[in-house]
């Protein structure tokens, strides 16, 4: 009879284990990934700073959730211009494989706006405001605390 080499046997057994560890580790860390905290171009703004620009009228805002997501609640007056994203959640996205309709923005570039979607994780919003940016807006603000930074602090919300 052949002798066990139990070593073996835990290392065969523990280095599938720790590879799909190793997977299952980065998809959450790429799940969770915040977004950045600048935005090149624009202005990163507090949910105090969207409180004050709503209450003030003359700012467009912009929610890049789903239109399920909207209908659940939203910053009031707020346009829903869902962002369709398939590239990667980096700050150097491939903007080319992603959908954001530009259009339905004000023709003004110089308008104020507003993106925001889920909160720091939410990639949707910050995305758009990059692409907005590049498409030689002005006055381009990022919401980067989001939706659940606006209800958090007991702010006025529509359905």
């Amino acid at each position: 009879m052949k002798p066990i080499n139990i070593r073996n046997k835990v290392v065969a057994l523990l280095v599938p284990v720790a590879l799909c560890l190793g997977f299952i580790g980065n998809a959450v860390a790429a799940e969770i990934a915040q977004t950045p905290a600048a935005l090149t171009g624009g202005k990163v703004v507090t949910a105090d700073d969207v409180k004050k620009l709503s209450d003030a009228k003359g700012t467009f805002f912009v929610d890049t959730r789903s239109p399920v997501n909207f209908g659940k609640g939203h910053v009031p007056g707020a346009a829903s211009i869902a962002y369709k994203e398939k590239s990667d959640k980096v700050p150097n996205f491939d903007a080319s494989v992603d959908s954001f309709e530009v259009a339905k923005l004000p023709a003004n570039k110089n308008a104020k706006v507003v993106f925001y979607s889920d909160g720091p994780t939410g990639w949707k919003s910050y995305k758009a405001a990059v692409m907005t940016v590049n498409a030689g807006y002005k006055n381009v603000m990022y919401f980067r605390g989001g939706y659940a930074d606006w209800i958090s602090r007991g702010y006025p919300e529509e359905k």
